[in-house]
């Protein structure tokens, strides 16, 4: 169990599951730069995130901006939307009749992924509403703002042991205050830091090929 001091911004596993440098860069070197995908999804996120709203449709409640924690995996958050259904087999929550199952709703800009950024961090959040209301919650879904369509994912063991793990590993390095080299790919052309990150300077370049190249340019041929 982690203290409250120790936790760790929920949302940050996203950005690890993308680059354990980007993760580090804007949480342990607190440096941040915006891009046109980032305001965005910021844009869209306000949206989800208005705590005003409060919706009621029938047995459905839907709760907006919800925190959310776990002393288990040391996190904290928001939820963007929760919805609570009415149903026999589900939990009582406070200030309603009956009892309800939880479905945690994250939105996101884009379309769907091929990899499972996305699934893992409504999983975290899927983890921290189980903990926190003693219940078991089997999916929930991720709205795409491209796509204006709702994708189903499914709360695996792999999965729930996949955000256990990467957590315990971004405890690790926040603990050291260490921030990853980077590993450079097609993805970061599309980072928000990559003038800060400056990945082509972490590019192995063998010491002999750099001089050789340099004596070259001084001494041509």
């Amino acid at each position: 169990m982690y203290k409250e001091e120790d936790y760790l911004q929920l949302s940050g596993i996203q950005h690890f599951a993308f680059c354990r440098r980007q993760w580090a860069l804007a949480y342990i070197e607190l440096q941040w730069q915006e891009n046109v995908r980032t305001v965005e999804g910021k844009l869209l996120h306000e949206v989800a995130h208005d705590a005003s709203v409060k919706e009621k449709r029938g047995s459905l409640i839907v709760v907006r901006a919800m925190p959310v924690h776990s002393r288990e995996l040391g996190i904290s958050g928001e939820c963007d939307v929760v919805e609570f259904y009415k149903a026999e087999d589900g939990v009582p929550i406070s200030g309603r009749e009956g009892k309800y199952r939880v479905i945690p709703v994250e939105y996101k800009r884009g379309k769907p992924k091929t990899d499972d950024v996305d699934a893992l961090q409504v999983a975290a959040q899927a983890l921290c509403l189980e903990e926190m209301l003693c219940c078991d919650i089997p999916y929930g879904y991720i709205y795409y703002g491209e796509t204006r369509h709702r994708e189903r994912v499914d709360f695996s063991e792999t999965l729930r042991q996949k955000v256990k793990d990467m957590y315990t590993e971004m405890h690790k390095y926040y603990a050291q205050r260490y921030t990853p080299k980077v590993r450079i790919s097609k993805s970061c052309n599309a980072c928000s830091l990559k003038d800060i990150c400056l990945p082509i300077l972490n590019k192995k370049v063998s010491a002999k090929k750099y001089i050789d190249s340099k004596l070259e340019e001084e001494c041509p041929e």
